[in-house]
């Protein structure tokens, strides 16, 4: 309901349906062409990447796209002016709230270019996820202590700002990790002849999650809470080597090393020989 009393409703749509598949399309088939054109490596990238040799890639490239969803961090971006007039803003400084929180996104995003190859993948990773999970708790603490207990009445001024630093903060932290690296990582740890269709999985994934949580964050969220943030840093720490100054070729080497992954490849060795004995 907007300010002048008209309904612009906000339900979904045929054209939000059909501006989503066209662009998970556009995604697939642009990602897939770009560097199977001409490759005759390629030839078959998909059905390479489903099978056993490259079971560790896709489980990984489909993990971390499905967590950044999870972040809910495209929602705030796109409904924080709403959510900045929940808790007290008028609708000037909420507009003018979200442009500083889109703002420090982008001066994270950038920074986090050129500090990514001197920390590593995985330490920004972990250090992301845990500032994030500790900025929405925090968040969700003031928020349904001043909202949840007075029956939505506006909260305190002191605690709107408290809140809106803290957004800050989670979006800077969500910048300077997830946001850059999922993308970042998807090129670089699928193999040179399956790494269009790697892409392109990674990719569409992530085009068809965030048409999904638009419609369903605020159930997701409320049936998750934080443990979202908690399990995919877990899942980082676990299953993600550290790709730090490692040459795509040579990007094999790391999974062998991997204390999990290395016995897909060393099943995949055996399997090999076997069959050509």
């Amino acid at each position: 309901m907007a300010e002048d009393g008209r309904d612009y409703g906000g339900g979904l749509t045929f054209s939000v349906v059909v501006t989503c598949l066209i662009a998970a399309s556009c995604g697939l088939i642009y990602d897939y062409d770009n560097g199977v054109s001409g490759t005759p490596n390629e030839e078959g990238a998909f059905r390479r990447l489903f099978s056993k040799q490259y079971r560790h890639y896709l489980v990984v490239g489909v993990a971390i796209p499905v967590f950044f969803e999870f972040t809910g961090m495209i929602v705030i971006a796109v409904f924080s002016p709403v959510l900045f007039r929940t808790v007290g803003f008028s609708s000037q400084k909420a507009i003018l709230d979200s442009v500083i929180n889109s703002l420090t996104n982008l001066v994270a995003t950038i920074l986090s270019s050129f500090v990514m190859d001197r920390t590593g993948r995985r330490f920004l990773f972990i250090v992301g996820g845990l500032g994030m999970m500790l900025y929405k708790v925090t968040i969700a603490w003031i928020m349904a202590v001043h909202l949840g207990a007075h029956e939505g009445v506006t909260m305190p001024r002191n605690y709107a700002t408290g809140v809106f630093v803290l957004i800050c903060l989670c979006t800077f932290s969500f910048g300077m990790s997830w946001a850059p690296l999922r993308l970042v990582v998807s090129s670089e740890i699928y193999p040179v002849e399956v790494r269009s269709a790697g892409q392109a999985m990674s990719i569409s994934i992530a085009f068809g999650l965030s048409f999904a949580e638009l419609q369903l964050f605020i159930t997701l969220l409320c049936a998750m809470k934080y443990v979202v943030f908690l399990a995919m840093t877990i899942y980082i720490v676990l299953f993600l080597s550290e790709m730090k100054g490692v040459l795509l070729e040579t990007m094999r080497s790391v999974w062998a090393q991997h204390w999990y992954w290395r016995s897909f490849i060393m099943d995949f060795k055996q399997e090999f020989q076997v069959n050509h004995l």
